[in-house]
């Protein structure tokens, strides 16, 4: 049991070691990144719509 917390401290130590390391973005690339992401399921949604819009009429046209 004692092997275990030793691990696991030695492990929580790493990581706050990794952490440190990190480069964050700034407020400037957390902005565009979060925009570009907004965009692109934006333009997702759209995509699956008209698809969906397509294919519903297809069905349509086929069922009579």
């Amino acid at each position: 049991m004692n092997s275990f917390f030793a691990k696991t401290k030695e492990y929580l130590s790493g990581v706050g070691a990794e952490a440190k390391r990190v480069t964050w973005p700034g407020k400037r690339e957390l902005w565009e990144s979060t925009l570009v992401v907004i965009s692109f399921i934006f333009i997702l949604a759209v995509a699956t719509l008209v698809c969906d819009k397509v294919i519903g009429f297809f069905l349509n046209f086929v069922q009579g």
